[in-house]
């Protein structure tokens, strides 16, 4: 007799085996909510946020996708999405419990803060709306690389009012970019409903005037419709068709966090209102409906899961704490950068290049040598080059594809730079001024500094920022701020500030060959100037970080300086030699890492010291250097340590005041004799 083929009964094109295995992890993610709230009343952990009420569409969206190919950036609420996408039970609760074999990041970091390197979910992070820059980079970067990859990203609405979502919006939009943002709307930012955060409260009706973005509304408790539209927005996503975004209607059945308690905003009515859209029974019955499961079976799926759940528990909490020897692990990258150095010249030219003359050639070298580095910020691109013209040729030399002019949006520039350098990517980027940096300061303090340490080092985000910086130029307020102190307070960014054309092309080309992301200040005043102008030295030559330059030697008084700063203490050194004082000048070249062997070794030789530098005095970067110097030189000190540096003010536009608010080689010539006469 022929075999008679037993037709599989399916929903939608799925087959029963594939059914039972997406309510398996919706129930999963339930029960491990569940389960992690009554650890953490047990004193088990600290902090945790439940996902109940998104399993449907969470689960859709990552049964959509290709774990290990697409590239992901969940939030904190999408637990459902993680473990369908591939995150094992024991896995989860290793972030819960924060052990040193959390994948996500070895403890470092918050419960529900989801990072996994073989699955290409990227380290997530506490800002509410940074990753969806950093996930148009990652598509960038796939289109760069000619790949089909689609890059998931995901928040709930009222991250959605944040600036960095429609910057993400408009350059993914723009480019045609294969991203889905996922907006899962629970209608609720914490205790604030969406009438307050959004005009309309709809992203899908607030983002219509976007050309280019594909739009859908649904229902995401439903996860039948979710499968349906997730699954063509991706596939359309993969084939130049645009980004999508995504706006799905989901409840909130647990608190926002287990520091919140809704009660205290919401009604008990529309508590239980919720409770009647519960996207597991949905699905419970569609499966029963069907004939693909029935009560007990949804009883014994349910008993089997808690058990699983439990054993995965029990495991993860005989996994060892973090080593607190290991905490400042990973900062910045393991490999040395010095290793692979060239401590000399080759080569110089005999005429002398000025200074942004000196970084036009470094940059293009560079993008000679490594097609993965990308150049790109405001006006970079040709016919400008820039507003200083450091980047003049590039884009005609190696094509707009690789140097291209990004929106005036500095967080935007900052966060693509991110999700291109996560996946192993070199974008040189520009900052126009300093002064307008400060936008980008979310994704430069809690994702670009954090991301190789907060990940326990899967991740990194070793992008170089250019920035014009200093005054000196009849700029005013706004045109001529010192950045330095500042940054020099995060941990994870490395700082060079050179003051010559040959440091300048040294440092900028080891930065881009390094590991670690690199805030590279570029002063303004020195661009042109003839004193900061060097022979250029061949390609291969590459200048330490952490290398102080001693640029006069001298007995008597030690002057500790950078930037602008050099050239008058050269000037100021000069003028007091006539009388016999020997000043040691020295340009410490890169704020972080300091040169302190250097500064020590010269305190310790000449007693005296005087730190100048062009910012304010107050706060200033040489107060630390100056706390340096009273802890590890103190009895070698034959004055107190004497600091100059810029008026604890704006700077003016009329030339007269912004004299009067800089350091001037007369004032440093006073201050040395001062301390001369001790």
């Amino acid at each position: 007799m022929p075999v008679v083929e037993k037709k599989v009964k399916q929903i939608d094109g799925l087959n029963k085996t594939s059914l039972l295995n997406l309510y398996r992890n919706m129930i999963t993610t339930r029960m491990m909510d569940e389960k992690m709230l009554i650890m953490l009343k047990q004193g088990k952990s600290f902090f945790h946020m439940g996902a109940g009420g998104h399993e449907a569409v969470q689960t859709a969206a990552a049964y959509a996708m290709q774990p290990g190919y697409d590239y992901a950036y969940p939030y904190y609420r999408d637990l459902g999405f993680v473990l369908q996408y591939g995150v094992s039970l024991v896995e989860i609760f290793l972030n819960f419990l924060a052990r040193a074999d959390d994948p996500s990041s070895g403890g470092r970091q918050m419960s529900n803060h989801y990072g996994n390197k073989k699955l290409r979910i990227v380290s997530q992070s506490s800002p509410t709306g940074t990753q969806y820059l950093q996930a148009v980079g990652t598509a960038l970067g796939a289109i760069k690389e000619s790949r089909d990859e689609a890059v998931y990203v995901s928040s709930g609405e009222g991250t959605t009012s944040q600036g960095d979502f429609h910057e993400a919006i408009n350059w993914a939009s723009r480019e045609k970019l294969p991203v889905i943002f996922m907006i899962q709307n629970n209608k609720y930012a914490i205790s604030v409903p969406v009438n307050q955060q959004m005009a309309g409260s709809s992203i899908y009706k607030l983002t219509a005037g976007y050309e280019g973005l594909n739009r859908y509304k649904i229902d995401g408790t439903d996860f039948f419709e979710s499968y349906k539209i997730l699954q063509k927005a991706i596939a359309d996503a993969r084939v130049g068709k645009g980004p999508a975004l995504i706006e799905a209607e989901t409840i909130r059945l647990f608190p926002h966090s287990s520091s919140d308690s809704q009660k205290k905003y919401r009604m008990q009515k529309e508590l239980d209102e919720d409770k009647q859209k519960d996207p597991i029974p949905r699905f419970e019955v569609s499966l029963i409906e069907n004939g693909l499961l029935t009560q007990d079976e949804i009883g014994q799926i349910k008993k089997e899961c808690k058990s699983k759940i439990d054993a995965a528990a029990e495991e993860a909490e005989q996994y060892p704490q973090p080593d607190p020897n290991k905490l400042t692990l990973y900062l910045y990258s393991p490999q040395e950068d010095s290793e692979k150095v060239q401590l000399e010249p080759e080569s110089e030219t005999a005429e002398k290049l000025v200074m942004v003359d000196a970084i036009n050639h470094a940059l293009k070298e560079e993008m000679a040598r490594d097609e993965s580095i990308y150049i790109f910020g405001q006006d970079v691109a040709d016919g400008k080059g820039g507003v200083f013209t450091a980047t003049s040729g590039i884009s005609t030399q190696f094509g707009k594809d690789r140097c291209f002019n990004a929106p005036l949006a500095e967080s935007s520039i900052i966060g693509v730079a991110i999700g291109m350098a996560v996946r192993g990517l070199k974008p040189v980027v520009e900052i126009q001024f300093g002064d307008y940096i400060w936008t980008a300061m979310m994704q430069i303090r809690n994702e670009l500094s954090t991301m190789r340490w907060r990940s326990n080092n899967n991740w990194a985000s070793p992008v170089v920022i250019r920035v014009p910086v200093g005054g000196y130029i009849h700029g005013g307020l706004c045109h001529s701020q010192n950045i330095e102190a500042f940054f020099a307070h995060i941990p994870g960014i490395k700082i060079a500030y050179p003051s010559n054309a040959a440091d300048a092309k040294g440092l900028l080309k080891q930065a881009i060959r390094g590991a670690d992301p690199v805030l590279f200040l570029e002063h303004k005043g020195l661009y042109r100037q003839s004193y900061a102008a060097a022979p250029e030295s061949d390609e291969n030559y590459l200048l330490p970080f952490g290398q102080a330059g001693i640029k006069r030697e001298g007995n008597d008084l030690t002057v500790i300086t950078w930037g602008a700063l050099v050239q008058k203490s050269m000037e100021a050194a000069a003028q007091l030699q006539k009388d016999g004082i020997g000043i040691e000048v020295i340009d410490i070249r890169t704020i972080n890492p300091l040169d302190t062997e250097t500064i020590l070794a010269s305190v310790k030789k000449t007693g005296k010291v005087l730190i100048a530098h062009e910012d304010t005095r107050f706060q200033g970067f040489g107060a630390e250097i100056a706390s340096h110097i009273a802890d590890f030189a103190f009895e070698h000190l034959d004055a107190p340590v004497k600091r100059l540096a810029g008026k604890d003010v704006h700077i003016p536009f009329n030339a007269i005041l912004e004299e009067e608010a800089l350091p001037q080689t007369d004032q440093i010539v006073d201050a040395l004799r001062e301390l001369a006469a001790y």
